[in-house]
Formats: structure tokens, sequence, C-alpha cells
């Protein structure tokens, strides 16, 4: 189906200016389309625009015209275009409707009439197609957020849609668990002949699929054309990218094999990067031989590691291995079967949550769960209130607020922001306590890359002043930028731990770009690789 939108303005209620600002754009049938931008500038009302949502949904007032097709969705809404567009959600626990994984993806085959026999195929070949078929019994409440991102574009896609409409798709999800996904929805396009819109953050994933870029302006404009033309404009581009630049490379490289041509016929001596050395600081955080169950199944299986004072330290593993039982375990919201843990010195197994929180700071996946109160100011005081901490606040609210880019923000209600504004926020909640450590589950979903960097040097800065950082995260070129050490979460233990520059490598081709372009030499950044090829 071919898209089209013409001068289309759309401002939410109460909003004080449009989030879409005269918007023309025309997506041929069966095209792969990429939408990038920074976090808030629009992405995903544009895209809700495509099924009607918005209007329909979010209410507020818009101008101009869609067509989808031969579809209107500004008159049709999204009861008629579900039937044509495949939506998944940016934040998939909110597309989840039924408990059981097999039911949540037939639900909408049911309101269909789709017979029982074709409804049990359909299912079958999408949790084939997305290497699910192992959840299908299995309750919502207990899938990762990887697999309940999966779990969501099964269900999109077991309606057999004309258009795919994804919103940052891979944000939850492993390397492999990533590339595995993106392989079945451009099998889907190829097969099919698809429409398929992307939003995402992460391009190095995705830049070599698209024939269209679609960037979305801070100002809620947007413009359109070729991947590289389009990336020439856009403040976030793939680490390829970026090192093409720095060394004037043409034509500008957008995947690894393309930029490994500029190595043709080039005899490389390639010195190891040189890697800074961290003074050793005292471990604040140890935990040693944790065992625990999930879903009645063993997870965590003697899994052992240090947290030092003033560092960041990164948590990776596969979807599913225990990286988010462990943060809660260590928090005492999951129950442990055995194993200890001690902060600075002193065991706090038989510690409530409530009082470990107040050291232990733990931002989990979903921010919605921690999120209560009428306005961003007031959830800062709840947690305050909760630790008797009301009369003196560890840190300024204000100057928090306004050190997350929240400051105006502070009077709105919370749950009405965008996902990376909600994780901003929930950060906040947590930080005003002041703790000694900080464990942060998928921190940068939904952050484009200059909030990546803003809430970096903001950790960097809690560091300095002693706070060890733990953060939980698939996104490799965040871990080879900004982490001290590394931890590989593999069958319930830590596999391999270390700097960057030696436990990267070790993912192969779900490592960074710089890792994978110049094998051998220690360089997971496109700062090393610059200095090395330079």
């Amino acid at each position: 189906m071919k898209i089209s939108l013409s001068h289309v303005t759309y401002t939410y209620p109460s909003a004080a200016r449009p989030a879409l600002v005269d918007c023309s754009l025309d997506i041929p049938s069966g095209t792969f389309c990429l939408v990038i931008g920074p976090s808030g500038a629009g992405k995903s009302t544009l895209l809700r625009t495509l099924n009607g949502l918005v209007p329909h949904f979010s209410g507020g007032r818009i101008a101009g015209s869609v067509h989808v097709g031969d579809h209107d969705p500004l008159q049709e809404g999204p009861r008629v275009l579900a039937h044509h567009i495949g939506f998944v959600f940016q934040d998939p626990e909110s597309q989840c409707i039924m408990d059981r994984v097999e039911d949540d993806i037939a639900f909408v085959l049911e309101n269909q009439a789709v017979p029982p026999s074709l409804m049990h195929e359909r299912v079958q070949h999408v949790l084939d197609l997305l290497s699910v078929a192992h959840l299908r019994d299995r309750r919502i409440e207990t899938l990762s957020g990887g697999e309940r991102q999966r779990v969501a574009l099964a269900a999109a896609l077991v309606q057999e849609p004309s258009v795919l409409v994804l919103d940052e798709p891979t944000s939850q999800l492993d390397p492999e668990s990533a590339a595995d996904v993106l392989d079945a929805i451009v099998e889907l396009h190829r097969r099919l002949g698809l429409t398929v819109i992307l939003s995402e953050h992460r391009l190095e994933r995705v830049l070599d699929l698209a024939d269209q870029v679609v960037l979305v302006h801070a100002d809620g404009t947007v413009s359109s054309g070729a991947p590289r033309a389009m990336l020439s404009q856009a403040a976030s581009v793939p680490p390829v990218f970026d090192l093409g630049q720095r060394l004037g490379w043409e034509p500008l490289p957008l995947t690894l094999p393309q930029a490994r041509e500029h190595f043709v016929g080039r005899h490389l001596a390639l010195a190891e990067a040189q890697i800074p050395t961290q003074p050793k600081s005292a471990s604040v955080l140890e935990v040693c031989g944790l065992y625990a169950d999930y879903g009645g199944e063993p997870v965590l299986q003697g899994a052992s590691l240090q947290l030092a004072a003033g560092q960041i330290t990164a948590l990776m593993g596969r979807n599913g291995t225990g990286k988010t039982t462990l943060l809660r375990s260590i928090v005492g919201l999951h129950q442990r079967r055995s194993g200890d843990i001690s902060l600075n010195g002193q065991s706090i197994n038989e510690r409530p949550a409530s009082e470990i929180c107040r050291e232990i700071g733990y931002l989990p996946q979903r921010p919605d769960d921690l999120l209560f109160a009428d306005t961003v100011a007031e959830e800062l005081q709840v947690t305050l209130r909760n630790h008797g901490l009301t009369e003196s606040p560890p840190l300024d609210c204000e100057a928090l607020l306004a050190s997350l880019g929240l400051e105006t923000l502070a009077s709105l209600y919370p749950r009405d922001l965008s996902v990376g504004q909600r994780q901003r926020v929930a950060l906040a909640a947590i930080m005003v306590t002041k703790p000694q450590v900080l464990l942060l589950d998928e921190p940068t979903r939904g952050l484009d890359a200059a909030l990546k960097r803003a809430l970096l040097s903001l950790l960097r800065q809690w560091c300095r002043d002693g706070i060890a950082v733990l953060i939980s995260t698939h996104d490799v070129e965040l871990v080879a930028e900004a982490a001290d050490a590394v931890l590989l979460l593999e069958g319930g233990h830590i596999a391999a731990s270390g700097c960057p520059e030696d436990v990267l490598p070790l993912l192969g081709d779900n490592g960074p770009q710089m890792a994978q372009l110049l094998p051998g030499a220690h360089c997971v950044t496109v700062d090393q690789a610059v200095r090395l090829l330079n």
C-alpha cells in the first residue's frame, strides 16, 4: 500500500505547540522506510497518524490529509485501519491484552471471526517465524521485556497486514535476538511485498535494510530521501558512518562491508588501542554465589560480581538469561534461593527491600512501575516521604530535574510523557535519596544519541561522587563508549568480565562495529579507531 501525508499539522490536547508541523511525505508501496530523529521530535506521533490513533485515540487538533492506499485514517480511524496495518508500539507492555502468549496473539483473529483451523495455522506460523513457540503457554507477566517485544510483533504479524509499522521494535532485544527479528521482518517484506515503516535509534542495526529514510526534526517538520543523504543531516549516525566522516572517506559507509571496502589494497599495521587503566576502587557491592528461580525454573546459578565505587559496570547477556532477576534479587524484590549480598562489607540478605532501596537505587525496565504521582515534581516528593527524608532531602529536587532535562516538565502528569521522558522521571525519583549504588535496567530505551550522552555525563558525574553504577543493557555501542567494566551473564553465572576492549570482541558479529571492523586491534570505539588509522 502506498502511503501519503499532505501538510499534516497536529497538536496534542493542551499542548503549547504542534507535535507535527506541515508534514508532507510519500512512501511508495513495498518500501522499507526507516524513521529517525531525536527523542520527543514526533516519530511515534507520525507513526500513529497512519492507523488513525492520532487523533481518534489521542484527541487534539489535526489539519492536512493522510492516505494509506485507498483508506483515510483520519476519517475511518483505527477500527478500520487495524485490518490493513500491523502496529508494534514502543512500549510492548501496553499492547498485551490476554494473560497467555498464544491467546494474546490469537486475540485479533478472534475479533475478525477467523475460523479456528486457520487461526491455529496462522498463530503457529508466527510463533515459528519469530522463534517464540516455546513461549506459547507462558503467562505474559512472566516474560522478559525482550520476550514481550517478540510477542507484540507476533500479534501484529498474525493478521497478515499490508503495512507493518514498528516503533523501536528491537529496543529491548539482545543483538542476536534483534538480528533474528529483523531478518524475519526483511523476509516478510521481500516475500509478501509488505510496506514496512520502522522507527529506530540504533541505526547500525537497520540502516542497510532501508530504501527510504524519513528524518523527523526537533521542530516537528520532516524531510525524506535516500539513507546517505538523510544521515548527513542527522545528529545520530552509526559508528562506521561517523568514522568515515572523520577520516574523509567517499562514499561514506552505511554498513560494515562498505567500510571494509576502504581498506582494500591497503596494508594496515595496527597497534593495539591504548586502554586507560582505571584506578582500583574499593568494592561497594559484592554478590557471592547467587541462586534464584524465575517462573519455577532456575535462572541464576552461582552468579557473583563486585561493583566498585566511581565506576560504571555494564551487565550484558541474551534475553531471558536473568539480568533483571539479578538486579531485582540484589534489592530484595525477587526471592533468592541462596547466596550473599553485601553493601560496604555488611550483609543485606535480611534487610527489607524498602530499606535496601534507600542505599541501592533500582530503575526497572518499565519506568511506569515507579510512577504514581500527579506531577513529575511530586514523584520525587513521594520517594522522599517514603524514606522519611522530606525535611532534609539529600539532593536539591529542582537541580536534579534540571540535570535530567526535566525542569520544564515538572508540573506535567508523568504517564503522559514519552518513554524516554518517563525513564528520566523514574531515574530522578530513585536518585533523590542519593544512593551509594545505582542499578539501571535498560536505562537508554527510547533515548536518542544526545540524551544518551547527557545521561552518561550525569552518571559519570555521580561516579566522581563515589557512586557505583551497574547498567543492564543490550546496547553494545553504549557499553563501548561508557563502561569501565563489562560482565557477561550466561548460563546463570558471570561467564566473562573485564574492560570493554577485552570482553566486547567476544560477542563476534554482535559486538561493536569498530571491534568487527578492526579485529585484533583491541579497539571498540570510533575515537580509538581514528587514533589507530590516522
